[in-house]
């Protein structure tokens, strides 16, 4: 029979390897959800090629991470885990909305339901940064095109009903969604009005102008026949 002793010391030797494990395990994910974030900030610069290339490397990590889960399960699957699934996730969805005008499918990405709708939920704030992007550039109708994506996004996840239930954190990400939609759409209805303004007195000023060119050439001209 073994002594407690001998027991307890390869209690221990296995919790120490776990542990070491565990220590890798979360540093990966954090590599992995640095590099989503850094692509979407990649995106926003308009560096697509930099940004797919991050994405790349977090799909690498990931990918080994969930290898690793089928000895692990109860140290890769913790909440640690879902955070960088979903930020993995926001950063692909984006990524192909802008490349490819399309949403792309959990499958695609081989990330679980649950953190691709929470990814979701999270592009409606990336998608209003957008928007002031090219609102700041004079682009209102990429702008309201923006909030057009944003609004269906939205819609959807209402959609969703009872699953609120099965999805842990949707609803709070649902409400920050709608005040973000809504204080968007208020910049955009107020950028559309002041361009329509700038239009119509650009109308206005055209003909005024002309009219006034045309009075001083006809002033100039008669001063010259009266001189002659």
């Amino acid at each position: 029979m073994s002594s407690l002793e001998t027991i307890i010391q390869q209690v221990k030797n296995e919790l120490t390897a776990k542990n070491k494990i565990r220590e890798d395990a979360h540093e990966y994910m954090r590599k992995a959800s640095s590099l989503s974030k850094q692509s979407i900030l990649l995106l926003h610069q308009k560096r697509f090629d930099n940004a797919q290339k991050m994405l790349n490397d977090a799909k690498n990590i990931i990918t080994n991470l969930q290898e690793q889960a089928k000895e692990y399960p109860e140290i890769i699957y913790s909440g640690m885990f879902s955070a960088t699934l979903q930020e993995y996730s926001e950063a692909n969805i984006i990524l192909t909305l802008i490349k490819d005008d399309r949403f792309m499918l959990p499958s695609e990405i081989n990330v679980p339901p649950t953190d691709y709708i929470l990814g979701l939920a999270d592009v409606i704030g990336e998608y209003r940064r957008l928007a002031l992007d090219y609102l700041r550039e004079g682009k209102v109708e990429n702008g309201v095109k923006c909030l057009e994506i944003m609004d269906q996004i939205f819609i959807q996840l209402l959609a969703l009903d009872e699953a609120y239930m099965l999805v842990p954190g949707l609803r709070h990400k649902s409400d920050i969604a709608r005040r973000i939609i809504e204080t968007t759409r208020g910049d955009i209805t107020l950028e559309v009005r002041r361009k329509t303004l700038e239009d119509q007195l650009k109308k206005f000023e055209i003909p005024t102008q002309t009219k006034h060119r045309q009075t001083s050439k006809q002033k100039l001209k008669n001063t010259k026949t009266a001189e002659t």
